[in-house]
């Protein structure tokens, strides 16, 4: 019984060793894990940069659209300038179907500061409502949110436009994003690399022989 148990023992110690330098789950533990792998591979591959397509998908938007409308003295109407560039923004969204956004409203310094705050929000729902008519889903706006008088552009006390404005930002993508082609191929590589270990394991064990 005691040879059993330490012929068992050093079997896992030769099998932890072989794994070492593998993920879990990878070929060298065999075929159980397989599935779990192969999606986890996938999904590494596909999301490694995030972070990274995050950044230069924002920076892309504020290349290819103006994501700022502003607003006249305690006013949340947009006017024709703000409309022309809101349907520039449509559209970039239109062309980007899976990039959500998040409107940030804001105000002078002129008033209340809780006033300020209320008219922000006023500002970006008047954004939203528009890129709405546009044909964008709301569901893709993730969130409305007044900033008030908090971060002039320009820092005074008295009237400014350019502080009386409403902010487009890229905010992430949808569930199930992938990105452009190029993460697509990566996933691919990850999936092939997987499958090619997974077919040497098999011929591998096919010709170690047993009893």
């Amino acid at each position: 019984m005691t040879r059993i148990v330490i012929a068992a023992a050093l079997g896992a110690a030769t099998l932890l060793s072989a794994c070492a330098d593998r993920p879990a789950g990878s070929a060298a533990t065999g075929a159980s894990f397989g599935a779990a792998t192969a999606s986890n591979v996938i999904g590494q591959a596909a999301y490694a940069y995030a972070d990274r397509r995050l950044v230069a998908m924002s920076d892309k938007f504020r290349a290819e659209a103006p994501d700022t409308v502003t607003f006249d003295f305690d006013k949340a109407v947009l006017d024709a300038d703000a409309r022309r560039a809101l349907d520039a923004q449509a559209a970039w969204l239109k062309a980007h179907p899976k990039v959500r956004m998040r409107i940030y409203g804001h105000a002078d310094k002129v008033g209340s500061e809780a006033y300020n705050d209320r008219l922000g929000l006023r500002r970006a729902r008047a954004v939203v409502r528009y890129l709405v008519s546009k044909g964008v889903e709301r569901n893709r706006l993730d969130a409305v949110e007044s900033r008030g008088e908090r971060e002039p552009v320009v820092p005074t006390e008295e009237r400014e436009r350019r502080n009386r404005r409403a902010v487009t930002e890229v905010a992430g993508f949808e569930r199930g994003y992938v990105g452009d082609p190029m993460d697509g191929k990566r996933a691919l590589l990850g999936y092939k690399e997987y499958t090619f270990d997974r077919i040497e394991f098999a011929k591998a064990t096919s010709t170690a022989g047993g009893g």
